[in-house]
């Protein structure tokens, strides 16, 4: 069964009624229904019963500066079906801010880290220092129309984010998601290890990367192993398609495109630019060779910060296509994609 949304008054109604309007964690009158993930982080509001305990005002602020972890929370409201939001991976385990939670007690910096509010609750907690340099890159979700959703994929409602606004939309490639930074190269995971499909990115990385501002980084496609296309004139095996701030802002794509031609990345191959117009999408369709192409990216022309992800970019994929296993590199053997000019291939 499917989370039923609540209306504010009765989300905090009903967490109440369900935790005997006591804490969970002490007994004591409970005086807040507490949002277990932030509910700045839902498109709707996270007024879910399976979002909410019941907390008095002591653990409440524990909850607030993450003192007492997601998953502890939920454990003692007896919440066994976790919820959250759309551009979250359920298999995932965030803090109370959305912040991803990683290996050896770390955490990545997630949509709202840089938020004002969040960063004084967080200092309060004493966990700041938990927090890597290095962020996780967004969930991209699937155009209404694009045919290859698989199951744990999410697509858009409609596309009225887009509508009347200018737009880049570029050939998706079939490759890894590798993002660089100064001191630092990683594949989608941020903890990703090396390999013989990523030591070609990581050399031309190291050419790049003094020249990388701090606290920048690039993303961009690994493209030298094949997967499901087998590229044959590549301009380079690593190409790029976003640039992020200091403070986790997306450079507008002009300025994108000036920053590559300095760092001497080449970009993906742009199909249009424009205002949206799903009509021109359609067309594009119409245009690409499905054997050899794995579909197109939309994103704002215009910059955008980390928490708009979800609504600054979007893609459509090709019927069929078939994704990369998650641990499709176990014991595989590398066929590597061709370039237009083989002297790039060191």
């Amino acid at each position: 069964m499917e989370p039923k949304l609540l209306s504010r008054d009765n989300f905090r109604e009903g967490v109440f009624a369900r935790d005997g309007h006591k804490c969970v964690f002490c007994d004591k009158p409970a005086v807040d229904a507490h949002h277990i993930l932030e509910r700045r982080l839902w498109s709707d509001g996270g007024y879910y019963l399976e979002n909410g305990a019941s907390v008095c005002a002591d653990h409440h602020i524990a909850c607030e500066r993450t003192l007492i972890s997601v998953e502890d929370v939920r454990a003692a409201c007896g919440i066994t079906k976790r919820v959250v939001p759309s551009q979250f991976y359920d298999d995932h385990l965030y803090d109370k801010w959305g912040n991803p939670l990683l290996d050896g007690g770390k955490r990545g910096k997630g949509e709202l880290f840089y938020d004002e509010s969040v960063q004084k609750v967080l200092k309060e907690g004493g966990v700041l220092d938990l927090f890597t340099p290095y962020v996780k890159y967004g969930r991209t979700f699937h155009l209404p129309w694009s045919p290859g959703i698989h199951d744990d994929d999410k697509a858009l409602k409609d596309c009225s984010q887009f509508e009347g606004k200018q737009v880049i939309v570029s050939l998706k490639m079939d490759g890894e998601n590798t993002t660089m930074y100064p001191d630092h190269i990683h594949a989608r995971s941020i903890d990703s290890r090396g390999g013989e499909d990523r030591a070609w990115v990581k050399q031309f990385w190291s050419r790049i990367s003094y020249d990388i501002p701090e606290g920048w980084r690039v993303c961009g496609e690994n493209l030298w192993a094949e997967h499901s296309i087998h590229y044959k004139d590549l301009p380079s095996y690593f190409l790029g398609f976003s640039i992020w701030t200091d403070k986790n802002v997306c450079l507008d794509w002009a300025t994108t495109k000036e920053y590559f031609s300095l760092l001497g990345i080449d970009h993906v191959p742009v199909l249009y630019e424009g205002v949206f117009d799903e009509k021109a999408l359609h067309d594009i369709e119409k245009k690409l060779n499905f054997e050899v192409d794995e579909g197109y990216v939309v994103r704002l022309a215009d910059s955008f910060p980390y928490g708009q992800f979800k609504n600054s970019v979007a893609k459509f994929v090709r019927k069929g296509h078939v994704q990369t296993a998650r641990h499709w590199r176990a014991g595989a053997r590398f066929k590597p994609n061709e370039l237009a000019n083989d002297s790039e291939r060191v």
